[in-house]
């Protein structure tokens, strides 16, 4: 009887290119005789990709990695990891005893630049090696990895790892290295597999995808040949630097018919001042020339942002500067944070001056005016129809499903005989502002009209 295979656990934090990263180390762990494990209790290995982005992050997965203690005193055998960000910012600390006890759990460290060594530190672990690769590349992209996929209808493709911008409040540059960017030709004949499996729906990731180089070969030039793949494709991308958002870009979005028209540009403080404290590059009126370009040339953009409170010497001038830019912009969506001091960040060394109590105060404001402002939004939708792609079941309800438009407006209706992967015209009936409620009109032909 063969041997069964060793089978390993990802929990992923963080962001999409952290869920794309754990695909990519279930590729390269199955190339060596592992297999995916569907709970942690049938687990041979345990491994944790983690964020460091914000601080409250490493938190839980300090939480986290405390509950495994219970594991390996149950069973002994199983060897617990920590991969990406957080192993590669604190890799020092994780395998300090006195670091909450969890250089007696973890077994193997991994930086997001070092996957291929993975199945050489796993067989030293079974022999009682602990196990560290933690250097960055400048020249790592797993080009030649095609990710290991369930079934389903949304994929992310990380086009370009790192980033060279170096805000000064974001811990990237140091926990995945300098820019560098996969060949056209990898992605492209990773959406032919895509294409061939029936996803409907990819995203394009890299810190800043508008940095994205190949040869002569620039990220609308990327955008284009994706599309062309496979129209019944939705194509998204993200993130966006406002300073390399190209006219070329913007055309490009605007001509190809299933480039969602969703547009993701974190501007993070309405207050040029701050913006230069944060290394941003570029200022207010920059960013808002963007927008009104963005909006003359793709009509139905819609538009989302991040939004960081409380940077150290913050005032309330400033504060007041990003919501008056939420009032102009009037976004569809964004994500609003707290700041939060990373070590080894330029900003690390400024005086994080700003009271917790002000932070919390500024952020609810922030998230009220912008919630009114997407509630806003979503209610001159009401009597409308949308198409939207099928994606799952609604958490709320198995008689419904969850999708979303063209603008990444999630939609909740019910089933109607339909199917996740397929397009279907839904009448909004209600809002609020995070969702669209609908009933569904027809089955959609065309992605064209999402």
């Amino acid at each position: 009887m063969p041997e069964r295979k060793k089978r390993v656990y990802i929990e992923t934090y963080g962001c999409q290119m952290n869920i794309a990263d754990t695909e990519v180390v279930h590729s390269v762990l199955g190339k060596s005789g592992y297999e995916p494990s569907p709970t942690l209790a049938d687990a041979d290995v345990v491994l944790v990709n983690t964020c460091s982005v914000r601080e409250n992050a490493e938190q839980r997965i300090y939480g986290r990695l405390g509950e495994f203690k219970r594991l390996k005193e149950e069973n002994p055998d199983v060897v617990v990891g920590v991969i990406g960000c957080m192993a590669e910012r604190l890799r020092s600390k994780l395998t300090d005893d006195f670091a909450r006890g969890v250089g007696q759990i973890v077994d193997i460290i991994v930086g997001p630049d070092e996957y291929r060594k993975m199945p050489v530190l796993l067989d030293n672990a079974w022999h009682g090696e602990k196990g560290i690769a933690v250097q960055l590349s400048r020249s790592e992209t797993y080009d030649d990895i095609v990710p290991l996929r369930t079934s389903g209808v949304s994929a992310w493709i990380s086009v370009m790892r790192g980033c060279d911008k170096f805000c000064t409040f974001c811990v990237v540059p140091f926990t995945r290295g300098r820019e560098r960017s996969r060949t056209l030709a990898g992605v492209v004949h990773e959406v032919e597999l895509l294409a061939s499996r029936n996803f409907k729906e990819i995203t394009l990731l890299g810190q800043n995808v508008n940095s994205y180089r190949d040869g002569d070969h620039d990220f609308p030039d990327l955008l284009r040949a994706v599309a062309r793949v496979d129209r019944s494709i939705r194509v998204r991308f993200t993130t966006s630097h406002p300073q390399d958002f190209s006219d070329k870009l913007i055309e490009a979005i605007a001509s190809e018919p299933n480039i969602c028209k969703f547009i993701h540009l974190p501007i993070q403080s309405g207050s040029d001042r701050i913006l230069g404290l944060m290394n941003r590059t570029y200022s207010r009126d920059h960013y808002l020339h963007l927008v009104e370009k963005i909006r003359r040339n793709i009509p139905a953009a819609t538009l989302s942002t991040d939004i960081i409170a409380g940077f150290p010497t913050e005032t309330e001038a400033d504060h007041s500067a990003t919501l008056d830019v939420l009032r102009d912009v009037r976004y569809d969506g964004a994500f609003m944070f707290k700041y939060s001091p990373r070590e080894n960040t330029p900003a690390f060394t400024m005086n994080d001056d700003v009271p917790d109590q002000i932070k919390s105060r500024r952020v609810t404001e922030i998230i009220e005016l912008q919630n009114s402002i997407s509630t806003d939004k979503n209610r001159t939708l009401v009597g409308s129809t949308v198409t939207v792609l099928v994606e799952g079941e609604s958490k709320k309800s198995s008689d419904q499903w969850h999708g979303r438009t063209d603008g990444n407006k999630m939609v909740i209706f019910d089933k109607g005989g339909t199917v996740p992967g397929e397009y279907v015209d839904v009448c909004i009936g209600r809002s609020n502002s995070a969702t669209l409620f609908g009933s569904i009109v027809q089955h959609s032909t065309s992605v064209e009209a999402a």
